[in-house]
């Protein structure tokens, strides 16, 4: 006979609710048993499970997908609601469905799914199919229906979560677009004021060049915008985003680039999205997500429940990893010969003679750009862009494929095993859109830009080790990763676990410090074929790491977000008052003045005069926000008393130990580069290289809205008057360069009477275009020049730092500025050439 087996212990069952209890009862395992952290995570959330936030950290590879599809079940199980699995893309959400399959749990991917609906399926999608101004779960405003309960949320890659979510609720207006000339005319002459170099570098197309609209120009003109924006309410671009933004357009942040116009609010509306809002459950998994403040800012998730995240007992669960700086090594290494060790090392050259002697692996590359990708190009047996990933990815997985590089995608990709044994991170992606990268230049020197990078780093290094089985060799080239792996500021934002790689990689590299490539080829080799005394060795690191059990929720993030949500509601006095009571307790001077800008816009609905005062205390603290209206007093510069002393002072404040001083020296003269989409960061790199020199450096034009780009004190009665031209691509100086520096010059005289102004152009090119007139006395740094200068000054910092280390010795410092020719007198005939007349 047949038996109905649906009969059989069905009666008084009831459903399972624990995720463990879930795992044991499935039929045919993936595995016979979870692994202990995941057991670990599953037990400590079902403690917490009526915690509307909970953050998951785990490594990567320590298996959050499991977990998060076994704590979805257990709420379906429950009966609190619908379950949804939110992926960062299309390609993982596949994956996801996989991995359900194998867990015999039933998906979807259709919100309109009679399974899902009737919470008898997972519905697993993207968070674009969630978080946008035309969701099928629903908007509020939106008259297409009721939106969709949720019982609960899961965020896969909470860090990817959040950039989308931070792109949903943002609005570009492409050059090309009818409404970007209309509100280029609405606000011209606004945006003239705050400065007119910048102006004129807009309306030259510039790709460096971004300006915010003043915040009192947006919100006394706001008819008038509404009447040009409203009517594309439908168009591609803005359909998904209007329905979140539109009616809180007053409070919003534009700013303004020669390729778009960029609409953005202080915190995204999440609340617009009913279903995310007023989801029962809400559960974030990540590994990498070192300030957790963002979940509040962006996803308002709840600060008490965040500041506690679930974590399993050891942070142990991590693959094998080396991970090495070759510039910290030794300071002389070149990027080059590193090209040439990967490619090797991919063709099964270990030794560097051009003969194979072991098994060939894959090696990937990650670069933030197409710039950065193109130094590989002659290297690369592939370049993937994010529109070819998949297919890549794929290949690599199926066996040898050689050198492969992967252009600005840091995560979401998981290489496992020989999939990627050699992993080299050639930069950090850097911020695209216009509030980012403003942001990103007004808190460069803030541990909250140095926390960001530490995330994509950390994301980065992630992508080669998905499961505590694997291993592989990481190698960060560039000064500013050899920073980040040196600097004590910067390794105590890493994960614990990619501490303890860190800190034992450090104990190799002690090893072959100054040494060679050779040495690098020798100790890579330990990791590629598990030396046994290297695995015993990170096997012993690893073994008593522990999660840290308070997430980091900084209180003006907190402050922020309530902030905008008061402003929102239309208490706009009650939201400056809650960011000024956080303003009070900062330390960081430029989080404090970004805080205050914010602060004086919400205060500007109320009170303009004490916005504007508000304004005028920010930019003290910030030159980067907003200047009022009526500008800036002018401060005037003197002269140090001595050169080699104030250096001295500033080296010494600035670097604890040799290595910091050499890397931080190379960083510094890396962010000056010829290129036309990081003009701003290579000015704000000039004006450091001017401290650590000893001179008076200051930027009016960013200050004032008038004057150069750069300004040096080099001695008694003697300036120097710097135009950066760093993002010209053109063969001449054009005139309107020319005469820019001519109006610097004349601007200075009139600042500090009675000075020689010395006129001094970065440029490519040092030949005047016909149609301009020279500057008297002018003299150009170009790219040969420019070179010959950083070698100068990489030279003063390594002997400054070399044997007893004497960089806080004003003696020595002297000596070394006078034997690099960088002292006040001789720093702009060393390094400069005369312009050419044709």
């Amino acid at each position: 006979m047949t038996l109905d087996w649906s009969r059989i212990g069905a009666g008084a069952n009831e459903p399972l609710l624990r995720p463990r209890d879930i795992y044991a009862a499935i039929a045919h395992k993936p595995w016979p048993y979870l692994r202990q952290e995941q057991g670990e995570v599953l037990e400590a959330w079902f403690k917490r499970k009526d915690d509307r936030d909970v953050v998951i950290k785990q490594n990567t590879g320590g298996g959050k997908t499991v977990a998060g599809l076994l704590i979805a079940q257990s709420t379906l199980n429950e009966g609190i609601g619908k379950a949804v699995y939110l992926a960062p893309d299309t390609y993982l959400a596949t994956r996801v469905r996989e991995e359900a399959d194998r867990l015999s749990f039933t998906t979807a991917d259709d919100p309109n799914d009679p399974d899902f609906r009737a919470q008898q399926a997972i519905l697993v999608t993207t968070y674009q199919k969630l978080i946008n101004g035309r969701s099928v779960f629903g908007v509020v405003g939106d008259d297409r229906g009721e939106p969709l309960d949720l019982g609960v949320v899961i965020v896969d890659d909470a860090h990817a979560a959040l950039a989308t979510t931070e792109g949903q609720f943002r609005l570009s207006i492409p050059r090309s677009h009818a409404a970007y000339e209309a509100l280029i005319d609405l606000f011209a002459a606004d945006l003239r004021v705050q400065s007119n170099k910048v102006w004129e570098d807009l309306q030259a197309g510039d790709f460096g060049a971004a300006a915010r609209i003043p915040y009192w120009s947006w919100v006394e003109k706001a008819d008038q915008v509404m009447s040009i924006l409203h009517p594309h309410r439908t168009e591609n671009g803005f359909v998904f985003t209007w329905p979140l933004i539109g009616h809180i357009l007053h409070l919003c942040a534009a700013t303004v680039t020669p390729r778009h116009i960029e609409v953005r609010p202080p915190c995204p509306p999440i609340s617009a999205i009913p279903s995310f809002a007023r989801a029962t459950r809400r559960v974030y998994l990540t590994a990498t997500l070192s300030d957790d403040s963002v979940l509040v800012t962006d996803l308002d998730a709840d600060p008490a429940h965040i500041s506690k995240p679930v974590t399993p007992g050891s942070a142990a669960d991590l693959g094998d990893r080396m991970i090495l700086a070759p510039v910290a090594l030794n300071p002389n290494l070149d990027d080059e010969a590193v090209r040439v060790l990967a490619k090797q090392f991919s063709q099964g050259d270990r030794n560097g003679d051009n003969v194979p002697d072991s098994k060939p692996i894959n090696v990937v590359v990650l670069v933030p750009s197409t710039k950065a990708a193109a130094v590989w190009e002659s290297y690369a047996d592939r370049i993937h862009y994010v529109k070819d990933l998949e297919a890549g990815v794929a290949e690599l997985k199926t066996g040898h494929v050689g050198l492969v590089v992967l252009v600005n995608k840091y995560d979401g990709v998981d290489l496992p095993h020989e999939a990627c044994e050699l992993l080299i991170l050639d930069g950090v992606p850097q911020p695209m859109d216009a509030v980012e990268r403003r942001e990103a230049v007004a808190l460069s020197g803030s541990p909250i830009r140095r926390m960001r990078d530490v995330q994509r780093i950390e994301q980065g290094m992630g992508r080669g080790v998905r499961e505590s089985s694997d291993h592989c060799a990481v190698l960060l080239l560039g000064a500013n990763l050899g920073v980040a792996t040196h600097d004590p500021r910067w390794l105590e934002l890493f994960s614990p676990a990619t501490k303890a790689q860190l800190r034992l990689s450090r104990d190799v590299a002690t090893q072959i410090k100054g040494q060679g490539l050779e040495a690098v080829r020798t100790v890579l080799t330990l990791c590629l074929d598990q030396d046994p005394n290297w695995v015993g060795s990170g096997r012993r690191a690893l073994a008593e790491v522990r999660y840290s059990q308070t997430g980091v929720v900084r209180p003006d993030a907190v402050a922020g977000r309530v902030a905008f949500d008061l402003a929102a509601a239309g208490q706009t006095s009650e939201a400056a008052l809650k960011l000024q009571a956080a303003i009070n307790d900062l330390e960081d001077p430029e989080l404090r003045g970004w805080l205050m800008e914010q602060k004086a816009s919400y205060l500007y609905f109320t009170d303009p005069v004490a916005a504007q005062r508000a304004l005028v205390t920010a930019v003290k603290s910030n030159p980067h926000v907003l200047r009022p209206p009526a500008g800036i007093a002018f401060s005037s510069a003197k002269p140090a008393v001595a050169q080699a002393r104030v250096a001295a002072d500033f080296l010494s404040s600035e670097y604890g130990d040799q290595m910091s001083l050499v890397l931080g020296v190379r960083a510094l003269l890396d962010q000056i580069e010829w290129d036309e989409e990081r003009t701003k960061e290579s000015e704000h790199a000039w004006q450091e290289l001017g401290r650590h020199l000893g001179f008076d450096s200051t930027r009016p034009e960013q200050l004032y809205g008038k004057g150069p780009d750069n300004h040096w004190v080099l001695g008694p009665g003697r300036h120097a008057v710097i135009e950066l031209k760093t993002g010209c691509t053109t063969d001449t100086i054009v005139k309107k360069d020319v005469d820019q520096l001519g109006g610097s010059i004349r601007w200075n005289k009139e600042q500090n009477v009675g000075v020689q102004s010395i006129p001094i152009m970065l440029h490519p090119s040092r030949t005047i275009d016909d149609r301009g007139t020279v500057v008297d006395g002018m003299k150009v740094v170009t790219p040969a020049k420019l070179e010959e200068l950083k070698e100068a000054v990489r030279a003063f910092a390594v002997a400054l730092a070399d044997g007893q280390g004497r960089w806080g010795d004003e003696q020595a410092v002297r000596e070394r500025l006078s034997h690099g020719q960088l002292t006040g007198d001789r720093i702009f005939q060393k390094y400069v050439e005369a312009p050419i007349i044709p």
